[in-house]
């Protein structure tokens, strides 16, 4: 399946949007044993205002990475789906392609200390939980201190500031209005690839295309 050029994210804030609303990530290293890679929930630092993220690995996997000693890359995937030839015009040419946000994010990350990792910890659960209606937060009963620096004390928290990002998306901006408005309809349907976060990538990417109104 060969996909078209992809389109950078040139914008510092809609890179944060993209981390901030997909913190699940991948984190891969090159060590000294070859390439490992790891999946962990990774947040903007809330004390700044640029692309430096904030998290934890649990352990041994911050020896299995060689935390703190090499460049670490940290892979956030936006919205992505399939985008079928049938849903553009039938007399044009036109193969099968995958649409797709994602933010690359690399540099040697800092270890951060035992309390800088609880608050982020702390932040992290706050984050998930108190979207719910009865949250559970970390240090709420049942809960007790103890208990929490037990389980904080099995992970290692990091604060990464990038010296190297690539941000691209692919939603469609090499195909005329009309085609691009086709498949929004066709992934905010209920086709077999519905795809609804997708649509609004897609249509978050066309509403600002030069020329465009409100």
């Amino acid at each position: 399946m060969r996909q078209n050029p992809s389109f950078t994210l040139a914008d510092v804030a809609e890179m944060r949007r993209v981390i901030d609303q997909n913190p699940w990530t991948t984190i891969v290293s090159t060590t000294a044993d070859g390439q490992v890679a790891s999946h962990y929930v990774m947040l903007l630092d809330e004390d700044r205002d640029d692309l430096t993220i904030v998290g934890h690995v649990g352990r041994p996997d911050d020896l299995i990475h060689e935390m703190g000693e090499r460049e670490l890359l940290v892979v956030f995937q936006g919205p992505h789906g399939y985008v079928s030839p049938g849903w553009y015009d039938a007399e044009t040419k036109a193969i099968p392609t995958w649409n797709y946000t994602a933010v690359h994010l690399s540099g040697v990350p800092e270890i951060l200390s035992d309390e800088e990792n609880l608050r982020i910890l702390d932040r992290l659960v706050e984050r998930f939980e108190g979207q719910l209606p009865d949250p559970r937060l970390m240090w709420e009963r049942p809960n007790d201190d103890a208990f929490v620096r037990r389980l904080a004390a099995g992970t290692v928290g990091f604060r990464l500031t990038p010296t190297r990002v690539v941000a691209k998306r692919k939603l469609s901006q090499n195909k005329d209005a009309a085609t691009v408005e086709n498949v929004i309809a066709e992934l905010q349907g209920d086709g077999v690839y519905a795809n609804p976060a997708l649509a609004a990538e897609m249509r978050r990417a066309q509403d600002a295309r030069p020329g465009r109104t409100a």
